[in-house]
């Protein structure tokens, strides 16, 4: 196979290095993940061939191939049949989809997932109001808009609190911060889009999102914190009692399929 004009092998495989004896396949997959997401190596770069990975990490080819394997499902490489392996993205794009997969794949807890938001939201929304131009502000209000809009209709609702909160976190003008709450809700969705069941709660969500746009909107980056502080911990009761409805729920249909089903 003809060398690719761009293909830094060498420097790839120098980076790696060899791992400890007897490494198993998921330090192989955590080296590997470790370069990609340090931003050194370029989005659609192609890896060295598995031979040369195996040789530089002192691994047998398989322990590789599984490696690549399991990065090609978390989608951070792409395997070409006859092509090679190929990063997907850059540094920015794989730290958040891998730091999801991480949390998704470990056990979380969502009063600690529902501390952390809050804790961001905050955050975010004090640096919105110091930051936020006109253009950053009129975009929030038509999510809000539209929240006052679909009260009647929860699953509107739902997405235009989303997309409020999206637009504050871009105002606020760091990405990494955007990052870290889109994972943050992605864990909490399933129960984030039942928090708000009723018109009345919507409302009340709304009033809320109105206090913190109306702080961000004057500059006031103290008021906005504590808007956001008062809209937090009404949300968090609100989505701590779905998750608790939702685990309800679900138990005695557990059960009730564990008692049928034969020994």
């Amino acid at each position: 196979m003809p060398a690719f004009a761009d293909d830094r092998s060498d420097e790839i495989t120098a980076a790696l290095g060899a791992l400890p004896s007897g490494s198993p396949v998921s330090e192989v997959a955590r080296r590997l993940l470790d370069l990609f997401t340090g931003g050194s190596i370029a989005a659609g770069r192609r890896l060295p061939p598995e031979r040369q990975l195996a040789t530089t990490l002192g691994v047998g080819r398989s322990a590789v191939r599984e490696a690549l394997a399991a990065l090609e499902i978390l989608g951070i490489v792409d395997v070409r049949p006859g092509s090679g392996t190929y990063l997907r993205g850059t540094a920015s794009d794989l730290l958040p989809q891998t730091l999801s997969w991480g949390m998704l794949i470990g056990e979380h807890n969502t009063a600690e997932l529902l501390e952390l938001r809050s804790g961001l939201e905050i955050y975010v929304a004090r640096l919105a109001a110091s930051r936020a131009g006109d253009a950053e502000i009129h975009k929030i209000e038509k999510t809000l808009s539209r929240m006052r809009a679909s009260t009647h209709d929860l699953t509107a609702f739902a997405k235009a609190d989303l997309d409020f909160h999206n637009a504050l976190s871009q105002a606020a003008g760091n990405g990494m911060l955007v990052d870290l709450l889109q994972v943050a809700r992605s864990l909490l969705r399933v129960y984030n889009d039942r928090a708000v069941h009723d018109t009345d709660a919507a409302e009340i969500a709304t009033a809320e999102h109105e206090a913190v746009l109306s702080a961000i909107a004057s500059g006031d980056a103290d008021a906005a914190a504590s808007a956001m502080a008062l809209h937090m911990a009404t949300a968090t009761a609100r989505v701590t009692a779905a998750a608790a409805t939702a685990t309800a729920t679900s138990a005695p249909a557990s059960d009730s399929s564990n008692q049928h089903d034969p020994e």
